[in-house]
């Protein structure tokens, strides 16, 4: 991020916010309810774009782009783990987790490979059948997780996602997304509140009132 300002009507929620991550770094992004954290979440995402500055995302500056090639960036290139999973309900474990394949074009044989090798990299393989109503807040996170992995994203953006589970299965969670993290060589942003959940990272930076306030 250069320069970013976003503003909702007259909130400015991002002011002039210079940001940048690595290959294969992990970012803790921390700071009170309302200081911007989840609108850079999204800016980098490409959800919302900002009113000024420029956003750029594996060589590519993003902020410019079209809906169509915004919609290639989030089925390739960067994914997003959620702290409410947002598994679709209808669809089993691997079902969920081959959706991102299919939409990407990949062949069924390699689509059911990939699948079960992801299922089994984050411990849930053997729920691979089962329904997200039918799987513990945990297991979800896995199949949640399992999800984001499966496009060989450059950049995982997770927001809270051990902020409704048990502190047990959220050092779980997070054991994994260091695990993951460093044996696929993805960048990781994380917003969190949890200091136990930022031990993970390489560094936190505190967003207040939508500017950085240096390194927790």
């Amino acid at each position: 991020m250069k320069g970013v300002i976003k503003r909702y009507g007259e909130r400015v929620v991002l002011d002039r916010v210079d940001f940048s991550i690595a290959p294969g770094e992990r970012v803790a992004l921390m700071g009170p309810s309302g200081s911007g954290k989840s609108t850079l979440l999204n800016c980098v995402g490409g959800i919302d774009r900002p009113d000024a500055g420029e956003v750029h995302v594996a060589g590519k500056r993003i902020d410019r782009l079209d809906h169509d090639a915004l919609a290639s960036l989030r089925r390739r290139t960067v994914t997003t783990i959620f702290q409410f999973f947002h598994l679709l309900p209808t669809l089993t474990a691997s079902e969920n987790v081959a959706l991102p394949l299919q939409l990407l074009g990949i062949k069924s044989a390699e689509c059911d490979r990939r699948v079960a090798e992801l299922l089994g990299s984050v411990g849930v393989d053997h729920r691979a059948d089962a329904l997200p109503e039918q799987l513990s807040g945990g297991e979800m996170q896995r199949v949640a997780i399992a999800r984001a992995l499966a496009p060989e994203p450059s950049v995982i953006l997770a927001d809270e996602p051990t902020g409704n589970l048990d502190s047990t299965t959220g050092e779980s969670i997070l054991d994994l997304l260091e695990s993951l993290s460093d044996r696929l060589g993805c960048a990781l942003l994380l917003v969190t509140h949890s200091r136990r959940a930022a031990r993970i990272c390489h560094r936190t930076l505190l967003l207040r009132d939508g500017k950085f306030e240096g390194h927790a």
